[in-house]
């Protein structure tokens, strides 16, 4: 595999949306596939109209930039985001800490919005790659959670990374690509399992939390 996981799940995103109708649902709230594409462009080629992706007073600027992408239609955005710009984002260092996340959960949304899905199997070197990228960073991902969070990988039982740290934790032990899926705040998942307080457990399912 010569290249990054960030480019190979651009390709992949790609190849499932073209095999997906326009209007198909994703896991992102209420985007179809053609707004989930629009979001993609926008964010990396239109870095003042995507102010409103984290400043939500100035959401209408990026919504209407969407919506001028989405009319374009599937097959021409996708062509165009199979060619990845040359943004900050592409800059050696940068892409693998700004795209990786990003586009292996975009394309996981894309593959679970419909029924019949199924986990995919990493290769061990991807898998290593999405935990280095998640566990590193509890301190901003796991901002929003309300209680106490240890991640714990399946595949690896003794490996575990603070989420958000303070006493009791909840663990939250699943396959490491569930595990990133969790953390973003998407429910479509497998072997997926807590264990701790009862009450804190509760919490941190019921709080539908976003990153």
């Amino acid at each position: 595999m010569t290249d990054t996981l960030a480019r190979r799940e651009r390709q992949a995103l790609c190849d499932t949306a073209l095999a997906l109708d326009a209007a198909a649902p994703t896991l992102c709230g209420d985007w179809d596939v053609t707004m989930l594409l629009a979001h993609l462009i926008v964010r990396e080629r239109k870095p003042l109209k995507a102010s409103g992706i984290m400043v939500p007073r100035l959401a209408p600027i990026t919504e209407r930039a969407m919506a001028k992408e989405a009319a374009r239609g599937v097959p021409a955005m996708v062509a165009t985001l199979r060619k990845a710009p040359a943004t900050w984002y592409s800059l050696p260092g940068v892409e693998k800490y700004t795209q990786t996340l990003e586009y292996f959960v975009h394309h996981e949304d894309l593959r679970r919005g419909r029924p019949g899905w199924e986990p995919r199997e990493l290769p061990a070197p991807d898998v290593d790659e999405l935990w280095s990228l998640v566990s590193r960073s509890g301190a901003y991902l796991g901002r929003n959670l309300p209680v106490p969070t240890r991640l714990a990988r399946l595949d690896r039982p003794g490996t575990s990374a603070a989420f958000k740290k303070g006493a009791d934790p909840v663990t939250v032990t699943g396959p490491v690509g569930e595990l990133v899926l969790w953390v973003f705040g998407r429910t479509e998942l497998r072997d997926v399992t807590f264990e701790g307080p009862p009450d804190a457990v509760a919490e941190l399912k019921g709080s539908g939390h976003r990153v």
